[in-house]
């Protein structure tokens, strides 16, 4: 476990941008591991940042980014780097730092079978669980906040390759989400993509979520006295995944700063002008639009279970039927199982194509984890 990892080195550097404090871990000796895995280490961005100051949630500004690095990684040696974005309601310190071990392992023997790459963690969560990586009046400027402050602030202490594959953006499920999302407005900083069951296509994935009478039953006039902080946080995971949706999807304008739209009025009808501001954010709807979605050059790899509970599955496929007659790589994998189901070595697969390696299958057996998001 982290606790047992000892402290090797302490690093403070500081920037106009940000104050960083990096700790990198290694593995005991005696750590059961293979010997290949001895030498990884976990280093910690204690990050300050300038751009979520202020924002109308009052989330914390200072967040910790742990990144993984292999053996390899010395000093005069250019690598790669995967920034992955966690799904909704994952904590970093519990999903990755406290479970250190595993990805320290991951991150050797993707750098022993595929090519040594440094894997960074971003903390995108909000009062209500997640950002969805987006900028929002209603929550605060998370995708400013991982293309300009996070990647220059990583990318100072370590320098890219010249050429090749130099940043990919990764997610998991919201973060699958967000992998599109920046990866389609940043061409030029990602050059390839890996979308692990991405929220896509809303009116299958979506749309009944907010159907379910956890959602309708409650009064807008509740519906706001939550959002204004005025009473308690939503218990129900449906409740509480919608306010998290809205206001990324759905924020009001100057001078509502930190308020959003509700798909249902105070009578509780549907709003169908609402929900297009939902529709305006889907990577189904934006790729259908848009034929320069994605750059020639980039690779886009996308990937379902085929027993998602959440239908990601059909979202990415279809996304992936419309960007194969266009210019640039991309992929499309639909392993067995669900929705949070080996989502390391489906993350592995990804980075297999990326790199042009031969590709693994997921195993085909359930680990029945539950989903990383209550839906």
């Amino acid at each position: 476990m982290t606790d047992s990892l000892p402290i090797n080195q302490m690093k403070i550097r500081t920037s106009s941008l940000a104050k960083l404090l990096w700790i990198s871990w290694g593995l005991l000796a005696a750590s059961p591991w293979v010997l290949s895995a001895a030498e990884a280490r976990m280093e910690i961005l204690q990050f300050e940042s300038h751009l979520l100051k202020n924002n109308p949630l009052h989330d914390p500004t200072s967040r910790t980014i742990p990144a993984f690095l292999p053996a390899q990684a010395t000093n005069d040696v250019r690598l790669p780097v995967v920034y992955y974005l966690p799904g909704y309601g994952n904590n970093v310190q519990k999903s990755f730092i406290q479970n250190s071990n595993f990805w320290l392992k991951f991150t050797q023997k993707i750098a022993d079978e595929i090519t040594p790459m440094i894997i960074v963690m971003v903390d995108g969560k909000t009062r209500w669980g997640g950002s969805q990586y987006l900028n929002s009046a209603a929550q605060g400027n998370y995708e400013d906040y991982v293309c300009d402050e996070i990647v220059p602030a990583v990318e100072r202490l370590h320098i890219l390759p010249t050429n090749g594959v130099r940043r990919i953006i990764a997610g998991h499920s919201s973060g699958g989400f967000g992998a599109l999302r920046l990866g389609s407005s940043h061409q030029k900083l990602f050059d390839a993509v890996i979308a692990l069951s991405p929220d896509s296509d809303f009116p299958l994935s979506h749309l009944h979520l907010a159907m379910v009478p956890a959602v309708t039953n409650v009064p807008l006039a509740e519906i706001k006295k939550i959002a204004a902080g005025q009473s308690l946080m939503p218990t129900n995971g449906s409740l509480n995944y919608l306010f998290g949706l809205s206001a990324a999807y759905a924020p009001r304008t100057f001078p509502h700063r930190g308020e959003f739209n509700w798909l249902f009025d105070a009578a509780g009808n549907f709003r169908p002008e609402i929900w297009q501001r939902w529709l305006d954010n889907d990577p189904l709807t934006i790729v259908g639009k848009n034929p320069h979605a994605f750059a020639a050059g980039q690779a886009v790899y996308l990937d379902g279970a085929s027993q998602d509970a959440f239908l990601a599955n059909i979202g990415a496929r279809k996304i992936y039927e419309m960007l194969q007659s266009r210019p640039g790589r991309c992929a499309f994998y639909e392993p067995p199982g669900h929705h949070s189901d080996h989502i390391r070595e489906r993350f592995e697969r990804g980075l297999q194509w990326v790199f042009n390696r031969p590709l693994i299958d997921v195993p085909v057996e359930s680990t029945n984890k539950p989903a990383d998001k209550a839906k």
